[in-house]
């Protein structure tokens, strides 16, 4: 699915995050579309994993956008959609704890993107990996080419 026309959003965003190993190198990219055009961020971590790098390429996007925007995001982490969509009130309502009182992983991530959310008004999308969708497979290299530059 591409999108072409922005539905009153100011920005779509597309992010994947990749990593060689799991736990290992890492690496995370954002495209950001906006009416004048489109830019890349792209970032790596030495020892890492994939939900962390899917986390991560997400809130760095965020970051770079201006507060109070609209935003139509597209991940392919079902991990990343179904824990803000569904998730995270819960775990706010048990002091960020599971249901069953376990520890959220990587829980300083949640709360950064929970953070970053309260910021926006943001339509997610989950969007099937590997598949047809061009900026998908588009931020899927470029995320596996910053874990590959890590030696």
């Amino acid at each position: 699915m591409k999108i072409t026309t922005f539905d009153n959003a100011n920005y779509i965003i597309y992010t994947d995050g990749s990593c060689l190993g799991n736990p290992g190198r890492g690496g995370w990219a954002a495209i950001i579309i906006e009416p004048s055009g489109e830019r890349k961020i792209t970032g790596s971590e030495k020892v890492t994993t994939n939900n962390r790098m899917e986390l991560m390429a997400v809130i760095k996007a965020l970051k770079e956008i201006e507060v109070n925007s609209q935003i139509i995001l597209f991940s392919d982490s079902k991990y990343v959609i179904d824990g803000i969509t569904k998730w995270v009130k819960n775990w706010k309502i048990n002091d960020w704890q599971t249901t069953s009182k376990k520890e959220i992983k990587n829980l300083d991530l949640w709360k950064d993107l929970d953070k970053q959310t309260s910021k926006f008004k943001i339509t997610w999308n989950w969007v099937k990996g590997h598949s047809t969708d061009e900026y998908n497979n588009k931020v899927d290299r470029l995320a596996r080419n910053e874990a590959e530059k890590i030696t």
